[in-house]
C-alpha cells in the first residue's frame, strides 16, 4: 500500500518537460492527421466522397483501401488528439498550481499586496489590438490593449506561435477557455467561449504576438 501510494505521488509531479512532451505529442499527431488529409485529397474523395460505384461496386478510379485507413486513422488520430489536450490542459493546471503554492511560500509575508502581484505576474506573450462588437471576445470582456498571459492551455512558458492560440480556440468551440490578462497594470480573468456568431471567426477579436 505504501509502495502505490508513493508511485502516485511521483506520478503527481509533473514538470515543464513533461508538458513539452505533451505537447511535441500533440504535434506529432496533427502532423499525421495533415498526412492522412492529404491523402484524401490526392485521391478526390475527402472523408465523405462515395467508394462505391451507381451499381453498388467499388470505385475503380480509386484505392477504396488506402482511402478507408486513412479514414479510419484520421478517426483514431482525432480521438487522441481531444485526449492529449486534456492532458495538457491538466498538466499545465498542476503545474501553475504548484508553482503558485511555492511562490506564496516563498513570498516575504512584510511585502504588500500590490507588490506582490507585480512581482508574481509572468510576461504577457500576446495582445489584443482589435475587438469587434457583438463578438464571443467582446462579450467576455476583452478589450483593445489587454495582454495575454494565459489563453487556456496556452500561456508565456509553452506560446511559440500564434497557431498555438488558434488550435486551442478550434478544439474549444462552445466551451469555455479561462483568458487571463494584464489590464492597467492589474491581473484580470475571463471566461470567454469560441462559438459562431454573425462576424467572422470564432472569437470577434484580433490578437497579435508581442515579441520580446
Amino acid at each position: 500500500m505504501k509502495m502505490t501510494e508513493e508511485n502516485s505521488a511521483g506520478k503527481s509531479e509533473i514538470t515543464m518537460d513533461d508538458v513539452k512532451n505533451l505537447v511535441k505529442q500533440k504535434d506529432d499527431i496533427e502532423e499525421q492527421i495533415k498526412a492522412y488529409y492529404d491523402v484524401l485529397e490526392d485521391q478526390g474523395v475527402g472523408v465523405e466522397g462515395a467508394l462505391v460505384d451507381s451499381e453498388g461496386f467499388p470505385r475503380a478510379d480509386v484505392n477504396v483501401y488506402q482511402i478507408r485507413t486513412a479514414r479510419h486513422s484520421i478517426s483514431c488520430l482525432q480521438n487522441d488528439h481531444k485526449a492529449i489536450m486534456v492532458e495538457i490542459e491538466e498538466a499545465l493546471h498542476k503545474l501553475h498550481a504548484r508553482e503558485k503554492a511555492k511562490r506564496e511560500k516563498d513570498e516575504p509575508g512584510a511585502q504588500g499586496e500590490g507588490m506582490e502581484q507585480q512581482v508574481t505576474l509572468p510576461p504577457p506573450f500576446a495582445r489584443v489590438d482589435a475587438v469587434t462588437q457583438g463578438s464571443p471576445a467582446c462579450g467576455a470582456g476583452l478589450r483593445v490593449g489587454d495582454e495575454v498571459i494565459e489563453f487556456g492551455s496556452v500561456n508565456t512558458k509553452n506560446f511559440q506561435n500564434l497557431q498555438n492560440i488558434a488550435s486551442v480556440v478550434q478544439h474549444s468551440d462552445g466551451k469555455p477557455l479561462r483568458v487571463t490578462v494584464i489590464r492597467d497594470g492589474q491581473k484580470a480573468q475571463m471566461s470567454l467561449t469560441p462559438q459562431r456568431w454573425s462576424g467572422r471567426g470564432l472569437l470577434g477579436c484580433n490578437i497579435v504576438p508581442i515579441h520580446r
